[in-house]
């Protein structure tokens, strides 16, 4: 037998006894719990895993150590895949990672398609979720290796990258979206500066030195700026969405998708798997790359299919990556799984290359925890978003203050600061009006999201190189970055000059 096939072999006892141990009544009971937690958690706008996971921590430490992971874990991937639920129907990302399926999936809320959406986004979410859980099990040595090839011109490089989507986002309004992502690259530099600890346009203010959580700000941009529109339009939310049928799987819609679904999965595990970047990152490259890749790119924005698929996959599979170097690396691949992170140590545990073989058992038990967990939101999808929907029964006068009163809650547990609550009311003023102008809010999330990566690598970079600039452009990889970078931007500049002229020669 070759050394590969011993692996191979290894592997699979191992993930038998995962399973094995995942479907005991008492732990498959704590997946079942933990679904339902994460349901609730990620469809209600503010809160996110990472929340819920910091408030269950305490919760664990009288646990026994796998039941007190494979609790953590399922709720994390639960959390990410309900997130998109109010994204779809209210127009408030239920988290972070959803924030990207409200700009295609609210529009075929607003047509009459909730239940079209509703259903691509289950399909999408499962799918990602079980390709990132099997690439978790089969290949996380060698994605760790990968990962370990990335230093900070690669980070730098692909935050550039994520960044130049602007380009895409924009809706042909190109000089808004670079003020967009300027503002938010902006905001991202506001607070203590992590590498010198000089304070920066903080204005002597404590609450500001801590800088601007990007949460508040998802949550006030997009949540509570479409309560506001919702409160000055007569037409009501309800008569958009009162009666759907969710169809999960439609042979149509998945011939459109199939697609963007296989690119989008790969896409979520391959970033989500690299230290620090997490599914929020993948699920905006991931939409970037469709769009790109589209032959009818005007189309996004406006309710594709497609726009839902590509956020959805890559989320769930990011974070299903995210536990890749936290695993392998003891490295967190998220702020989930930072808190993750401080857990294994509560539980005397050090993640890293020796977690394998040291205490393999609970890392396959929590492996086979989480494929049952990605078939379990499959199954009860569906009947919660129905039991959900009934609130879209209520008038909105209603729903709308229960929003923002979840909204609050949740934004004012991040930091137990009320400071975060009036920042996120004042982008939500902020973003009404900007509505109002039909100003690409996203390009706000994307600098103020990958503002972060992109200085502090962009930083380490040039300490490395003794301030030498050549360092982005003579590494291989952060130079083809790079280069796909300056080629995506050329071509959303000269596009419209070129079918401009077009038009001019036809008519």
């Amino acid at each position: 037998m070759s050394q590969l096939e011993e692996e191979g072999a290894f592997m699979l006892d191992n993930l038998l006894g995962g399973l094995m141990t995942a479907i005991e009544p008492s732990h498959f009971i704590i997946l079942l719990l933990a679904v339902v937690i994460g349901f609730l958690g990620g469809a209600l706008p503010g809160l996110s895993g990472v929340m819920l996971v910091v408030v269950l921590l305490p919760v664990t430490y009288g646990m026994e150590t796998t039941s007190a992971f494979m609790l953590l874990t399922a709720i994390y991937g639960a959390t990410v895949f309900s997130g998109m639920i109010t994204s779809i129907l209210y127009r408030a990302p239920g988290t972070p990672e959803s924030v990207t399926t409200v700009y295609d999936g609210y529009p075929m809320t607003q047509r009459g398609e909730a239940g079209k959406a509703l259903g691509v986004g289950i399909l999408s979410s499962t799918i990602g979720g079980i390709v990132g859980t099997i690439f978790l099990i089969a290949l996380t040595p060698t994605l760790a290796s990968i990962a370990l090839q990335f230093a900070a011109p690669e980070y730098f490089a692909l935050a550039v990258l994520g960044l130049t989507v602007v380009a895409s986002l924009s809706s042909g309004k190109l000089i808004m979206g670079f003020i967009g992502v300027l503002f938010g690259l902006f905001l991202a530099t506001i607070g203590t500066d992590t590498i010198t600890g000089t304070q920066r346009f903080t204005f002597g203010s404590s609450e500001i030195a801590g800088g601007i959580e990007h949460v508040p700000v998802i949550i006030g941009l997009f949540a509570i700026s479409e309560v506001l529109n919702r409160a000055t339009e007569t037409q009501n939310l309800k008569g958009n969405v009162e009666k759907f049928k969710i169809k999960i799987f439609d042979s149509t819609v998945f011939k459109k998708i199939r697609g963007t679904l296989a690119r989008s999965s790969l896409i979520g595990v391959g970033i989500g798997s690299l230290p620090g970047v997490g599914p929020t990152t993948a699920a905006i490259l991931s939409y970037s790359e469709t769009v790109r890749w589209s032959k009818n790119p005007q189309k996004f924005g406006k309710g594709a299919p497609e726009g839902i698929t590509a956020p959805e996959s890559a989320n769930n599979a990011g974070a299903m990556g995210a536990l890749v170097p936290l695993f392998a690396l003891g490295i967190p691949g998220s702020a989930t799984t930072a808190v993750m992170l401080g857990a294994f140590v509560m539980h005397g545990l050090q993640p890293g290359p020796n977690l394998m073989t040291t205490d393999g058992d609970i890392v396959y038990a929590v492996f086979a925890g989480l494929l049952i967990v990605n078939l379990l939101v499959l199954i009860f999808s569906k009947p919660f978003i129905i039991m959900f929907s009934k609130l879209l029964n209520i008038p909105y006068s209603i729903i709308g203050p229960l929003i923002v009163i979840f909204c609050m809650i949740g934004t004012f547990a991040l930091r137990n600061s009320m400071f975060d609550v009036f920042l996120m009311m004042g982008f939500g003023v902020l973003g009404f009006f900007l509505e109002k102008l039909r100003f690409p809010l996203i390009t706000i999330v994307l600098g103020i999201v990958l503002g972060p990566l992109a200085e502090s690598e962009f930083r380490r970079s040039l300490e490395l190189s003794g301030g030498d600039l050549s360092i982005f452009v003579s590494r291989p990889i952060s130079a083809t970055l790079l280069t796909i970078s300056v080629i995506m931007v050329t071509l959303a500049i000269i596009k419209p000059i070129i079918d401009k002229k077009r038009k001019t020669h036809t008519n």
